[in-house]
């Protein structure tokens, strides 16, 4: 049987994390170099899928288990949703395999968990059967929970535990939702097919009341992902306790799973739901923005600073799709892949304060400048992408998506509710900037010893300098990643919404 380029996809990181899991003793040093091996295939497999002239042609599927009563496929496909996640993970994980090139804690079982997310990602992001979606979903929980387990700090038990009872709860009643879909095909059809285009074909048509029912369920499930206000303590441990490559799976490609989610099922099989709902989801958009940027000012710790910034920037990204337009759900999708690339720099950055200069605290550092200058480089430049610096992508993924929200509420004469948009963009270049003076700027910290402190390492440069020049390059042509995106919003709008 023929091999997929999809299924290769997810196969080539299962072999690599299977050869690393088994190298220990001696070969354990040698780790590093199978899991780069692997994750840099993965990603030339990903980057011909993404160049590719007829993605759609590369939809793969076999049956994986029928009975006269239901079918389960092991079915596959990349579209103009999927396409920017499938290359954000593979190069999210060749880059944290090559950043933690130093890695001397059991590394070859620490390369087995990122090859093990990059399965589970992968399998998210590419399934076309609801049921291979939610093994996939749950998938990716067991790597990233022993990796802050294993691999966090001294907080690392608990902050695991709390990820996983959080992210878990929220999939199983996600779960609730998928089968009461699959369920509710079946009775019409005659046959339970998971399939995402038997569901999403004939969800339209059911009744708006089951629409909204199931919408609720199934937006609660990925709202836990994303994570948003009420639903996200358990991001901000997290991201504390979790190693830095965890840090920048976790935030990179493990939470747009849930934006992902939502247009993806909920708006593309719920319409109804979504009209429904549609005000919910943009009050909980916008008080994820706001709340996220007041917790990043209250924060001491540089790296959760960074994690109660991707609550309000992921916040944004819910605010585009609740406006459910065209602009709304590009700009969505293109923040997403936007935030990826920005918080891998972040939180490399934030992680290598931790390691060089002994803590993270912002009180008691000052200076770094001066001492590490390529380190405050890096931060400068992933600071000013994250607030939206023009030139950088942060750009484009946030103004185009106010200007999509402004252009929805001014049609409902609901104008002063851009204040709020203002009001994150004030609190963001606040909170940057005051932690970029107090870190990098003024005299020398006297309150630690920076003796010992060393600028950044050759692999962690490799690995920075490839997302600063993407940040930038995505920045000036933010097209090259919008010609992806585009095709699909627009059938999406003129299909279902």
């Amino acid at each position: 049987m023929e091999i997929s380029l999809l299924t290769l996809l997810i196969v080539l990181p299962l072999i690599g994390a299977i050869v690393t899991l088994f190298m220990g003793g001696e070969r354990q040093k040698y780790a590093k170099y199978v899991a780069a091996a692997f994750s840099a295939i993965t990603l030339v497999i990903a980057l011909l899928v993404m160049f590719n002239d007829d993605m759609a042609g590369l939809a793969t599927s076999f049956t994986w288990i029928e009975t006269s009563s239901i079918t389960i496929s092991f079915s596959l496909m990349v579209d103009g949703l999927s396409i920017l996640m499938v290359f954000l993970t593979a190069l999210l994980s060749l880059l944290v395999v090559i950043f933690s090139a130093e890695e001397e804690d059991r590394p070859n079982y620490f390369h087995t968990l990122v090859l093990a997310m990059e399965v589970g990602l992968m399998g998210v992001y590419l399934a076309a059967d609801y049921f291979l979606f939610y093994v996939m979903w749950e998938l990716t929980l067991i790597p990233m929970y022993f990796m802050i387990s294993w691999y966090g700090g001294p907080r690392r038990h608990y902050a695991a535990i709390k990820f996983f009872i959080y992210t878990h709860v929220a999939s199983l009643v996600m779960l609730i939702g998928i089968f009461a879909m699959a369920f509710e095909v079946g009775s019409v059809i005659g046959h339970v097919d998971f399939s995402f285009a038997t569901i999403n074909t004939m969800m339209p048509a059911m009744s708006d009341s089951f629409q909204v029912l199931v919408f609720a369920l199934l937006f609660f499930g990925f709202a836990v992902k994303m994570p948003a206000v009420p639903f996200h303590t358990w991001l901000p441990d997290a991201h504390t306790e979790a190693p830095t490559g965890g840090s920048v799976l976790l935030a990179g490609v493990m939470l747009k799973m849930g934006s992902y989610g939502i247009i993806r099922v909920c708006v593309e099989a719920l319409p109804a739901g979504l009209d429904y709902w549609q005000w919910v989801i943009i009050a909980i958009a916008i008080l994820s923005i706001i709340y996220g940027a007041y917790g990043c000012i209250a924060q001491s710790d540089l790296k959760k600073m960074v994690a109660f910034s991707s609550i309000s920037h992921m916040g944004m990204v819910m605010l585009g799709i609740g406006c459910g337009t065209e602009a709304g759900i590009m700009f969505a999708i293109f923040q997403m892949f936007a935030h990826g690339l920005i918080t891998g720099i972040l939180f490399m950055v934030c992680g290598m304060t931790g390691h060089k200069v002994g803590t993270r605290e912002i009180p008691l550092l000052g200076g770094l400048a001066g001492k590490m200058p390529i380190y405050a480089t890096f931060m400068m430049i992933g600071f000013m992408a994250s607030l939206g610096l023009p030139g950088l992508i942060g750009f484009w993924g946030e103004f185009p998506l106010i200007f999509a929200f402004y252009d929805f509420i001014q049609a409902q004469d609901l104008l002063w509710m851009i204040l709020f948009c203002l009001l994150s963009l004030m609190l963001t270049a606040g909170y940057y900037l005051w932690a970029m003076q107090r870190t990098l700027f003024g005299p020398e910290t006297t309150k630690i010893d920076l003796t010992h402190a060393h600028d950044v390492s050759k692999t962690e440069g490799i690995a920075l300098a490839v997302l600063v020049v993407l940040v930038a390059f995505f920045g000036v042509w933010p097209d090259a990643a919008l010609s992806f995106i585009e095709p699909y919003t627009s059938s999406l709008i003129l299909g279902v919404i």
